[in-house]
């Protein structure tokens, strides 16, 4: 199921599961996890892209061997808000994932994250050898983080 909407996705995410966020590019695929409570997310690998097939089946490795029960992935808006080939690419993306996994699906707002993911690199003095390496999953943790963050504020909102 593909949730529109962070408080659908909350609804269908059973109670503690970890999450995965996913920064999908068009080589390679950022992924990050958090834990069971759902507070803190820790990028995890890059998947050097090949067939959706393969790239699907490593994501449910993945899924299966951390008890993860929702996706999340970044989506690539235009910085005016609207939605350009990446988003529409990421949206194919989880209309065949969603095909595959009854793991309920949802979008997160990906603008900047690859930003942050670099800023926060720099500051850790990261060689610029090692920021190409690990890019890709730092920014599907700052894209999962916003996430997590939304949902505690929802809880504390309640």
């Amino acid at each position: 199921m593909i949730c529109d909407t962070p408080e659908d996705f909350a609804q269908a995410i059973p109670q503690m599961q970890a999450l995965v966020g996913l920064d999908l590019g068009t080589v390679t695929i950022g992924v990050a996890v958090c834990d069971a409570m759902l507070s803190v997310a820790t990028p995890l690998e890059t998947i050097k892209r090949k067939k959706f097939t393969l790239d699907a089946n490593r994501l449910f490795e993945i899924t299966a061997h951390r008890n993860i029960g929702g996706i999340v992935l970044g989506l690539p808006f235009n910085m005016d808000g609207s939605e350009g080939p990446r988003a529409q690419a990421t949206r194919a993306f989880a209309r065949n994932l969603v095909r595959l996994t009854d793991l309920p699906i949802t979008f997160w707002d990906e603008r900047l994250s690859t930003v942050a993911a670099e800023r926060a690199l720099l500051e850790a003095d990261t060689s610029r050898k090692r920021r190409a390496e690990v890019i890709d999953h730092v920014a599907a943790g700052f894209i999962l983080q916003g996430l997590l963050d939304r949902l505690a504020y929802m809880r504390s909102a309640s």
